[in-house]
């Protein structure tokens, strides 16, 4: 089993050196083969040269948008890099790049692949979980926001849907970029809503997930905050207007596509049966 880290990057020059280190100590501590791929999103600071000076002491693969594109399509491109190079069973853990996720909850992450889970997602909101530094009105909307997706897409025992750091069994990835396309994250220009879009799209696919207790370390951020809450908010009505019914001939095609996956890849109760995964 090896471990991708996918670290999205916009303007990072003075977080990744830091975050880069505690991943490989994590990794070290663990016996954990891995390899940190940096999306550099067009930034205007020194994010792309400070990479490749790091990879002379780590193991970084870096991919570099010419432009500024967005979170939704650096994930969807760090994700396409990264299945081309994953066995199916490696696993795949996204992080943000700002200092704000420790790797220290990587192992039990990687745990919990183990056991038959394909996503893992780390939760504020499961017990021993929590925020530190997150102001009142940020609270409030992600809650609300996280409240409104479980009632709308509920998913048992999962509370946490726009915590982007989570870890993923590849061939969950392969299997819903085969299956969906260049739609797996079809909002890529609505702030942080392919966050969201990828729990809802791996529901449909009827994936195993859960989560584990996390604590979001915001009074440790390196850099000024990206979120546009405008943006982000009409993306997620945008997400439930797209994503509660199939739509049309593609909807039809999904679903078949679907089903062939769960008739391969689980058993009758669900559990995986074909480890191997892969589309």
């Amino acid at each position: 089993m090896k471990l991708y880290v996918l670290l999205p990057a916009y303007n990072e020059e003075q977080a990744l050196p830091p975050l880069a280190q505690k991943i490989d100590d994590t990794a070290k501590e663990h016996g954990i083969d891995y390899c940190i791929v940096v999306v550099n999103d067009g930034s205007s600071d020194d994010t792309a040269r400070v990479a490749e000076e790091l990879g002379k002491q780590y193991p970084i693969d870096l991919v570099s948008h010419k432009y500024n594109r967005g979170l939704g399509e650096t994930i969807r491109d760090g994700f396409e890099y990264i299945c081309e190079l994953a066995a199916p069973d490696d696993i795949i853990v996204r992080m943000d790049c700002d200092d704000t996720h420790h790797p220290k909850y990587i192992p039990t992450m990687i745990e919990k692949i183990n056991q038959g889970y394909e996503v893992v997602i780390t939760s504020r909101y499961a017990p021993g979980g929590g925020q530190i530094g997150v102001n009142w009105y940020r609270r409030a909307m992600s809650r609300a926001a996280n409240s409104l997706m479980k009632m709308i897409f509920p998913i048992p025992g999962v509370w946490e849907y726009s915590c982007g750091y989570r870890a993923y069994r590849a061939s969950a990835i392969q299997d819903a970029i085969a299956i969906f396309g260049n739609r797996f994250i079809d909002l890529k220009g609505m702030g942080f809503t392919g966050t969201v879009e990828k729990i809802i799209k791996f529901k449909m696919m009827g994936v195993r997930i859960t989560e584990i207790p996390f604590v979001l370390r915001y009074d440790q951020k390196i850099g000024v905050s990206k979120v546009v809450s405008s943006i982000t908010t009409l993306g997620y009505l945008a997400l439930i207007l797209k994503n509660i019914v199939y739509w049309g001939d593609i909807g039809k095609t999904w679903q078949e596509k679907i089903a062939e996956r769960k008739a391969r890849v689980y058993g009758p109760d669900g559990k995986l049966i074909d480890k191997q995964g892969g589309a």
